[in-house]
């Protein structure tokens, strides 16, 4: 399983890269693995101003839906919209191609609840 090292992780199976004061947000390669091929993404919340935990938006695979949560405080700046014609790229590259979101920090978001990449391995190999 491919979880890069300079990444933070959620317990909900969101992957979070920090830039400045962007984060860049997908799921993991473990998600995308447990829920099979992706054919849609759908993020309604473009200019929303987010709490942690927030559902952000719903990735659809053949078998299921399931919510995307924001991973950190901010306001959803950008979304993928390559996804809207390729939704399966998020299943052959989740942390390039694939991301789903990018999100302004907040200045005084909390990022402490972010697991780095061992701690991430830890959670799904329970």
């Amino acid at each position: 399983m491919n979880l890069p090292e300079e990444l933070k992780y959620t317990k909900d199976h969101e992957w979070v890269r920090i830039e400045g004061d962007t984060a860049v947000v997908g799921i993991t390669d473990f998600a995308q693995g447990e829920l099979g091929d992706i054919v849609y993404v759908e993020v309604d919340t473009l200019d929303d101003n987010l709490e942690n935990e927030a559902v952000f938006g719903t990735v659809e695979a053949v078998k299921t839906v399931s919510d995307l949560f924001m991973p950190i405080e901010g306001t959803v700046t950008a979304f993928n919209i390559a996804l809207e014609d390729t939704p399966e790229v998020v299943n052959t590259d989740p942390y390039g191609e694939g991301w789903i979101i990018k999100v302004a920090i907040t200045p005084e978001s909390d990022h402490s609840h972010l697991l780095d990449a061992t701690a991430y391995k830890a959670l799904i190999e329970g």
